[in-house]
């Protein structure tokens, strides 16, 4: 398996982990009652930690499907190389990376992250379009 599609694999895990990290911490605050019901009761606002991990999810998932069709696209043109291997790279890790630095407020280093992953995703992107 190449090294556009390896990250891709480890991203979705990420994704998993992400939406596990995001219940664990709803449930934590609202109890598993809520989780386990049909949640129609309106509930308070989360705790910041728990709210910043939704918002780091929901984060991930407005870039991954770019990411998916850019790395599956980049396979079956046969259009991978050493650029398109790199960028999945920083894709991936700056994702993981951004994850604590969300979840625990840390300013601008996170938007720094999150620049670094985008610019993975461009890396990828590139080849196919230049």
């Amino acid at each position: 398996m190449t090294t556009e599609l390896t990250m891709l694999v480890w991203t979705i895990v990420l994704a998993i982990v992400q939406i596990g990290l995001f219940s664990i911490a709803r449930t934590a605050q609202y109890g598993a009652k809520w989780n386990m019901g049909a949640r129609d009761d309106k509930q308070p606002p989360l705790n910041p930690i728990a709210d910043r991990l939704g918002r780091a999810q929901a984060n991930l998932y407005e870039t991954l499907p770019l990411f998916i069709a850019a790395v599956l696209i980049a396979h079956v043109a046969g259009r991978e190389n050493a650029t398109t291997a790199l960028g999945a790279q920083l894709y991936f890790w700056g994702r993981v990376v951004y994850v604590p630095l969300y979840a625990f407020g840390v300013p601008y280093v996170r938007t720094l992250v999150w620049g670094v992953a985008t610019a993975g995703l461009l890396m990828v992107l590139w080849p196919l379009i230049g």
